[in-house]
């Protein structure tokens, strides 16, 4: 170490008390930190109480030294104690202060009482309570401000409302089409493998068409809607929130939820039944080719699913469609309107709306089970 043009000591002093003290003395860079660095959080791991620091005769500090004070801080918080520098020039303890900011909370973290399961699950249910309530009253909101548009279709951004259901609904056929063809494939194929056994295979087309019309045309439909347009409305608005142009239509006097809201929702109204259709179009195509390659003709297969299905199964399942698409539409809306500050918050909105409306798809699709079920239908 003689080379060294500036040997950087510590000195350990014992005082009364039986507390360690640090003396730090030269350059405090890159070098002389690499000297001192074990040493000093040896003898500051080792010493008991307040941890004392003289930095008086420290000559020069940067990056590397700060970053060995805020160790030996962080060490004293990790433990319980106080650390107390002293002599630290003026620049020296505003470079230290840059690199000291987040302490405090990592102070106030480890100083957090613990909190039982119990307790969580209980704070977990509060946080579940209000997000229902939050949702049922936006929901609220977008039904009436729904019927008024309807009650004063001057009111609505008509242009907006197309637009959204090209996005929404045209763009979305392909996907659409695909899946609702492999649906109905795998279903027919699926099917006629139990079915073969006891010789009842013609009934594939009775399965598939009350399966598709009424469970899982809008089902399917909706959850292709959620992971599509519910989470494009949420991004969208989100990011509206977040470059604060939401603020400024209410500024302008305004109401985000109709000027917003509204032309969304509605397009997702009318666009949803109709992908609904195009979709067990396609299921029904599918099943065809299995029907197809058991050895039944196009025309039998037809009769059989023209014969098995009922208006009524169609008319549920659009009912379904409709309800779905206003619950999707208006979680999306709301999820980009509550949307934080930051581009994580617009992700986070973003999956929120998607989790939110896959749930309440569920929920809705039991309650219309057990209703249909009362009703007979």
């Amino acid at each position: 170490m003689s080379g060294h043009p500036e040997v950087l000591t510590i000195i350990a002093a014992v005082t009364a008390d039986a507390a360690g003290r640090l003396v730090l003395s030269g350059r405090l860079d890159s070098a002389g930190v690499a000297l001192v660095w074990t040493p000093a959080l040896a003898l500051a791991a080792g010493s008991r109480g307040e941890l004392g620091v003289d930095c008086s005769a420290v000559t020069y500090l940067d990056g590397a030294g700060a970053s060995l004070l805020v160790r030996l801080r962080q060490l004293c918080v990790e433990t319980g104690r106080e650390c107390a520098l002293a002599g630290l020039a003026q620049d020296q303890a505003a470079l230290l202060a840059l690199y000291t900011a987040g302490l405090e909370s990592l102070a106030a973290e480890t100083s957090r009482p613990h909190i039982s399961y119990l307790e969580q699950v209980g704070r977990f249910g509060v946080r579940m309570w209000r997000d229902v309530s939050d949702l049922v009253g936006f929901l609220g909101e977008s039904s009436v401000a729904l019927g008024r548009a309807m009650a004063s279709p001057g009111l609505v951004r008509w242009k907006d409302v197309w637009s959204t259901c090209e996005t929404a609904g045209v763009n979305a056929m392909p996907i659409i089409g695909l899946i609702g063809f492999l649906m109905g494939l795998i279903m027919a194929f699926q099917s006629a493998i139990p079915l073969k056994r006891f010789g009842a295979d013609i009934f594939i087309p009775d399965m598939l068409g009350i399966s598709m019309l009424r469970e899982l045309g809008p089902l399917v439909t909706a959850i292709l809607l959620a992971g599509r347009s519910g989470a494009a409305f949420a991004a969208e608005i989100g990011t509206m929130k977040v470059n604060e142009e939401v603020s400024a239509l209410t500024t302008m006097g305004l109401d985000p939820l109709r000027f917003l809201a509204v032309p969304r929702v509605l397009a997702a109204l009318f666009v949803t039944p109709i992908l609904t259709i195009f979709f067990n179009l396609f299921a029904f195509i599918g099943g065809a080719f299995v029907v197809s390659s058991l050895g039944y003709t196009l025309t039998t297969y037809l009769t059989r699913l023209q014969a098995s299905v009922t208006v009524g199964d169609i008319a549920t399942g659009l009912i379904k469609a409709m309800v779905f698409s206003l619950l999707v539409a208006g979680i999306g809306c709301r999820s980009g309107l509550t949307t934080g500050t930051g581009a994580s918050a617009v992700g986070a909105s973003t999956t929120a709306s998607v989790v939110a409306g896959l749930i309440l798809i569920a929920v809705a699709d039991g309650l219309f089970a057990v209703l249909f079920y009362a009703m007979g239908i």
